[in-house]
């Protein structure tokens, strides 16, 4: 059994914003969160990111960085959550998995994204500390099913309900 709160690592594009999909999904309204960029968001997202409080502090994974806490926790009804900050990029996709690796130091962790890539599915296998990484389609976004698999995860690592005391959100670091 782990003595330590897991953390539950969240992007946004393609995990909380299908991008991915043709045209928007059922159950999902599109916002100009960004001046001429239509971000897809499901409100129930916010229920199922609320049930892995019990086990789980939440971080937000994503570039959008502040911008989670102050465009999306609101249309989810989540509370502004800690985040991993990452460096400028010139645009384009990069790798979060360095910046990842040292936010999370020795703590357990589960990590939903669409874009995990090779050297972090290397690094989690490898830790000693329970490391999930939980790949999302950026055509369909979260799932019930993905959350059921960060609780099966917590379960697993013992980190069942009751089992951990502390906040809900506390800074990765």
């Amino acid at each position: 059994m782990t003595s330590q709160r897991l953390l539950a690592l969240i992007d946004v594009d393609g995990v909380l914003n299908p991008y991915g999909a043709p045209s928007c999904p059922p159950g999902y309204t599109e916002h100009e969160l960004f001046e001429g960029e239509q971000v897809r968001v499901n409100p129930a997202h916010g229920a199922l990111l609320r049930r892995l409080v019990p086990h789980f502090d939440l971080v937000w994974a994503t570039s959008w960085e502040q911008d989670a806490n102050r465009l999306l926790a609101p249309l989810l009804g989540l509370p502004a959550l800690p985040l991993v900050e990452f460096p400028p990029h010139p645009g384009g996709h990069y790798d979060k998995f360095p910046e990842i690796a040292r936010a999370v130091g020795d703590r357990p962790a589960a990590w939903l994204d669409d874009l995990h890539s090779e050297a972090a599915f290397t690094w989690a296998a490898g830790r000693r500390e329970p490391t999930r990484l939980v790949p999302v389609d950026p055509c369909t976004g979260l799932l019930e099913e993905h959350i059921d698999e960060m609780l099966r995860f917590a379960l697993e690592t013992g980190a069942a309900a009751g089992d951990r005391t502390g906040s809900a959100a506390p800074s990765p670091e």
